[in-house]
């Protein structure tokens, strides 16, 4: 088994983060990963997307020429990474500031209203983790308690106080996609 994901938006949007969420929460479930970022010098505000390979055997490159699944969190993502979902893959939008509708009818796609669903949860900047959950519910990749403790470990003791609202939204992204 081998999966490739693209988590990308703008600089500031934690798409950078929650591959490392998953990463982390793939090698706890024993799985080989890879972790690739991308991103622009302006960073806030700039594009930022990351690569992410889950693997059952050692990751030979962490290139992502096609991916299984990809999340653009705002317009110019989905205009460059759209393309990219192979045949059969998904594709996660944010519809909370992206209006436009897929083109592709080869791919499944859901529209997760990530900055809504944040609100609700009262947690104002976890949309990207709701939108991870959207994510989780669709591709059966790694369980939700893996995903809690890679988010605890990758928060670390520094940021702790985060990892309750992180959860709330964790579920509520999961929730809104079943």
């Amino acid at each position: 088994m081998m999966k490739e994901f693209i988590f990308a938006g703008f600089g500031g949007q934690g798409m950078l983060l929650i591959g490392k969420f998953l990463a982390m929460a793939c090698m706890l479930d024993g799985k080989h990963v890879s972790w690739l970022p991308s991103y622009g010098p302006e960073m806030r505000g700039g594009t930022a997307n990351c690569s992410v390979i889950i693997s059952d055997e050692e990751v030979a490159s962490p290139l992502v020429d096609e991916a299984d699944v990809v999340v653009a969190m705002n317009l110019p993502s989905l205009e460059k990474f759209e393309h990219v979902v192979r045949p059969g893959g998904l594709l996660v939008i944010n519809s909370s500031i992206i209006d436009k509708k897929s083109e592709r009818d080869d791919i499944e796609v859901v529209y997760c209203d990530a900055m809504r669903i944040a609100e609700e949860v009262k947690n104002p900047k976890g949309p990207n983790v709701a939108i991870l959950g959207a994510m989780m519910a669709k591709c059966d990749i790694v369980d939700v308690e893996k995903m809690t403790e890679a988010i605890r470990i990758e928060l670390g003791e520094r940021k702790a106080r985060f990892l309750e609202g992180n959860v709330r939204a964790l579920l509520a992204g999961i929730e809104s996609a079943k």
